[in-house]
This record gives C-alpha cells, structure tokens and sequence, in this order.
C-alpha cells in the first residue's frame, strides 16, 4: 500500500492533476502489482518561490513542471523501486508531458504495523489485510 504525495508548482487544471495521478497509479500497479482500489494519493499545489529543487551538480535545469514524489510504502526491494521510477517516468512523460530531469522520487519505507486504513486498527497487523 503505498502513500503518493505530489509537490507541484500551482497553475495545473484539475483535468491535467487527474492525468498524473492516472499515471501515477499505472506505475504503482506496474511496479508493486497491488490491487487496482490500492490507491492513495495526495497533491500539495505550491507557489513556485516554495519549491527550490537544484540538480546536485547532475547538469541540467528544472522547469515549472517539476513533480517532486514521495512515496511511503512498506520495504520494496531495489529491483521493485527502480522498475517504479523508470515506469513513473515513462507514464508521465506520455501522459503529462514531464521530462525526466523535472521528476524526482523519494521513498519513505516503514512497517506494516504503521498504517491504519479506519477505525483506528491497524489491519496489516489484525490480519484483515
């Protein structure tokens, strides 16, 4: 069950938003193979003066169509999180015409036992999930 957060810079329509969350979700299912109702998605839209994302000294500029992703998710393999960014990438390049140097993912790993879908129980851990 991964947890998607999206930054983005303000000034996308709704209509533009849903196509990357689409695609966002193509590449979850793709990459984690987990069912097609296991979606959690959030968007934080932002000024562009409050994001700041520079290059690391990789080379290349960003643009305002930077989106920053982060994904909290129990333990992956490396194998499942490169698949995942390659397919992000791909799915958002198609779809919302983001070019690769304006993504950028970060996953936040944490244990079963960390989520609760309601009611306050968590349903990894009393076996309903």
């Amino acid at each position: 069950m991964p947890l998607l957060q999206f930054d983005v810079i303000q000034g996308r329509s709704e209509s533009e938003l849903k196509t990357l969350l689409d695609a966002a979700h193509r590449a979850v299912l793709s990459a984690f193979k987990v069912p097609e109702r296991d979606r959690y998605q959030i968007v934080q839209e932002n000024k562009p003066y409050q994001m700041i994302f520079q290059d690391t000294g990789l080379g290349f500029e960003r643009s305002d169509n930077l989106v920053m992703v982060r994904v909290y998710t129990s333990p992956r393999s490396d194998e499942q999180k490169l698949f995942f960014m390659a397919e992000l990438a791909r799915e958002l390049q198609e779809s919302s015409g983001v070019e690769g140097r304006d993504l950028m993912i970060s996953f936040i790993t944490n244990a079963k036992s960390d989520w609760s879908f309601g009611y306050g129980e968590a349903q990894y851990v009393t076996g309903k999930l």
